[in-house]
């Protein structure tokens, strides 16, 4: 009995505990066996002992039962010591993302665009050479062309070099009147301080009866002003591209800078026009396209376009 009291005095677990009880009490165990012994006994002095053996087991029960509620109590008492938390200790903080510099100008120049009327519209980034080059008037023998500033898959595919194929696909699939502008990622080779090879653009396309040059310096100024800032001006710079005649450089003043040029533009060539079935007679337009990320450097006072793409969280927290 001493042996007993001392082994359950001393487990430290549920497990201990019941490792005890079978030792004692199982089908094999020490009180089992001396039950076993009953027969061996003198019917004289076989009473006494079975009330002894009894007494015995019933009191080892008792105090396994008393020992198994207090280590339930402890467990249940380290396991809210397991699971309590200080609330007043400062809580582990986790870094959160930042919205990218670009694709926050993104959305604010598509809000800018839409609240003026224009339709978001989209388009796929591996083209063919008639949407990117030829129907918006760039022949074969152009520079932008050659292999060394484009990124072909074969003589007639390639990752777009504008989003102005939209523009072409939209033309062709809708009738005027039209206002629509076409965010989306471009691919050139360059790679410099403010050139990437992938980087992202959003043209702007209009079209309807009698629309002039005016109607294009309108637009331009009203997202100039809502990007830059009450009192922004712009100004127009007598320029060249292949698929508008005329065509502008559009310059804006920034403090701190001067002027900048930020985007090119003009009145849609009426080559174009023909190229997607438009009568150039009745129907006339202004295009525009900018770079966002330039956007944004200037937007922001970013002056290597590098930055954008190093994922770097302290630089993108700043913005």
């Amino acid at each position: 009995m001493k042996e007993a009291r001392e082994k359950i005095e001393s487990v430290k677990s549920t497990e201990e505990l019941n490792e005890i009880r079978v030792e004692f009490l199982g089908k094999k165990g020490r009180v089992s066996l001396l039950m076993k012994k009953i027969k061996e006994i003198s019917p004289e002095e076989r009473k006494e002992y079975g009330k002894s053996v009894n007494k015995l087991k019933r009191t080892i029960e008792d105090l396994i039962s008393k020992k198994a509620e207090e280590l339930k109590i402890l467990e249940k008492k380290k396991m809210f010591e397991r699971m309590w938390v200080d609330v007043t200790i400062p809580g582990a903080r986790r870094k959160t993302g930042h919205e990218h510099p670009v694709m926050r100008i993104w959305r604010e120049m598509e809000d800018i665009f839409v609240s003026m009327g224009y339709e978001v519209v989209e388009g796929p980034e591996i083209e063919d050479t008639w949407h990117n080059f030829d129907a918006l008037n760039t022949p074969e023998w152009h520079p932008a062309r050659d292999e060394h500033d484009s990124f072909y898959f074969s003589d007639e595919l390639l990752l777009r070099t504008h989003t102005s194929p939209v523009q072409i696909r939209t033309m062709l699939s809708r009738k005027p009147p039209i206002a629509i502008v076409s965010p989306g990622k471009v691919y050139r080779r360059d790679y410099d301080a403010t050139h990437l090879p992938v980087f992202h653009q959003l043209e702007g396309l209009y079209v309807d009866r009698k629309v002039n040059v005016g109607h294009l310096k309108f637009t331009l100024s009203e997202f100039a002003r809502k990007m830059f800032g009450e009192g922004t001006e712009i100004r127009l710079r007598p320029s060249f591209f292949p698929f508008t005649e005329p065509s502008f450089e559009v310059d804006v003043y920034l403090e701190g800078y001067g002027w900048l040029e930020i985007l090119g533009a003009g009145m849609v060539d009426p080559e174009v026009f023909k190229n997607v079935g438009y009568d150039p007679e009745e129907w006339s337009g202004f295009a525009f396209g900018m770079g966002i990320d330039r956007i944004a450097m200037l937007k922001y006072r970013i002056t290597d376009i590098r930055e954008l793409v190093k994922n770097d969280a302290r630089f993108l927290s700043s913005y």
